[in-house]
């Protein structure tokens, strides 16, 4: 049972690695699409909502697809005033209480209170609200119940990694350790 968790975990952390790096291409197209907002505005006096829009809907993007993929990596910001000292088996406690407590709750409020809101977008295929603006804040909106989805498939591997460790056959490498953990 926990060699299947343990793959199951293997393959949420890809797809979490894989969503992160998919979206991070955005922040060049985001660069790219600012830049281009800058130089048609002051060499040339021209200026469209839609791209301006564009870079807010890529911002957002980018912050809400990849949060799973910061997750994984333990990129999120942490009061560990303590955390760091503790021995790996006493983080992973934290972590997974963390997880059931803090996480899953936050994830399924979100997708809860957003299930309607992005609904309704849906139906009335709703746009912009600025003349010449993009036609897809439905699309936007979107991305917040996809976002609580895949913070809960992350969460799901987060907590699978803590209960290997505690019960001894997980790598406490593997255990949320920062920026350098790997699959």
């Amino acid at each position: 049972m926990l060699n299947l968790l343990a793959r199951l975990s293997h393959w949420l952390d890809l797809f979490s690695e894989w969503t992160g790096r998919m979206v991070s291409w955005l922040t060049l197209a985001m660069v790219l699409v600012t830049l281009a907002i800058v130089v048609l505005r002051y060499a040339f006096n021209l200026g469209w909502i839609s791209m301006q829009e564009l870079v807010t809907y890529l911002h957002a993007t980018v912050f809400l697809i990849g949060a799973a993929y910061t997750l994984k990596h333990d990129g999120h910001v942490r009061v560990d005033i303590l955390y760091r000292k503790f021995k790996p088996a006493t983080r992973a406690w934290i972590d997974l209480f963390g997880t059931l407590l803090l996480l899953i709750p936050v994830c399924l409020y979100i997708l809860y209170i957003s299930w309607d809101y992005v609904a309704v977008s849906w139906t009335l295929r709703e746009g912009s609200q600025e003349a010449g603006g993009l036609d897809g804040v439905f699309l936007l909106k979107t991305t917040i119940p996809v976002m609580a989805t895949l913070l809960l498939l992350q969460g799901f591997s987060q907590m699978i990694h803590s209960i290997l460790l505690i019960t001894g056959t997980g790598d406490h490498d593997k255990q949320a350790d920062g920026p350098e953990r790997e699959l």
